[in-house]
């Protein structure tokens, strides 16, 4: 299926360009995505998805099948399976910069195909889903790219006379190692949670009206025996 979406950054044309070509740089940006390698335009990584109650891990690889530095477009292709599952998905992704006023506009334009159980999902709803993970992607990309804010400076204190001035020490390095992304949970995603929560209250509503119609059924035939 077709899917095309559109979303804007703040920052220059080019400086969105040379983000989005650095995968491990926005790979935290992607929603249920982990990226676990990179080589040269080749990568590999995985993508939890949720179903409700199911959770579904794909495992894939990806590779940036074109570069356009003049007219800012990029073609991605990428697959995964299940690891757990028969299913599958495959995409070709295109996406083209633009400048917009003072940002960027990307146009997505994606060619998907999915099997397994995320397929019961129709192209409508996941329409929704690519527009609202993209939506949450530029969200992030546009926290990357705002220039940061100038620390605030510390009000100066100064020291009574004769008072021992205190040595710090340096503080030991930390590591910082990526949390595994959340999974993307679909139901969540288009709102069909809601959906399938009224539709279990209906269906309590419903059993317990059939219960109570029988058991006042058998309390008239008793009745009239």
């Amino acid at each position: 299926m077709e899917l095309t979406n559109t979303f804007t950054v703040p920052a220059p044309v080019d400086e969105a360009w040379t983000r989005l070509l650095d995968l491990p740089a926005i790979a935290p940006c992607l929603p249920g995505a982990t990226l676990t390698g990179v080589d040269g335009d080749d990568f590999t990584g995985t993508v939890k998805v949720k179903l409700g109650p199911i959770s579904l891990t794909y495992k894939g690889s990806g590779h940036i099948r074109e570069r356009d530095e003049a007219a800012h477009r990029v073609v991605v292709e990428a697959s995964g399976r299940e690891t757990r599952g028969p299913g599958t998905a495959t995409a070709t992704i295109t996406a083209t910069l633009a400048a917009d006023g003072d940002g960027t506009r990307v146009d997505v334009a994606t060619d998907l195909t999915v099997t397994g159980r995320p397929a019961q999902f129709g192209r409508g709803m996941l329409g929704d889903v690519s527009t609202r993970l993209l939506d949450q992607f530029a969200d992030c990309l546009g926290r990357q790219l705002r220039p940061p804010a100038p620390p605030e400076e510390p009000a100066a204190t100064e020291a009574p006379a004769g008072t021992p001035t205190a040595v710090t020490s340096p503080s030991p390095e930390t590591t910082t190692v990526s949390d595994e992304a959340t999974p993307i949970d679909l139901l969540e995603v288009t709102g069909a949670q809601e959906l399938v929560r009224r539709a279990a209250g209906y269906a309590l509503a419903f059993a317990a009206g059939a219960l109570v119609a029988t058991a006042v059924c058998r309390l008239r035939r008793r009745a009239t025996r």
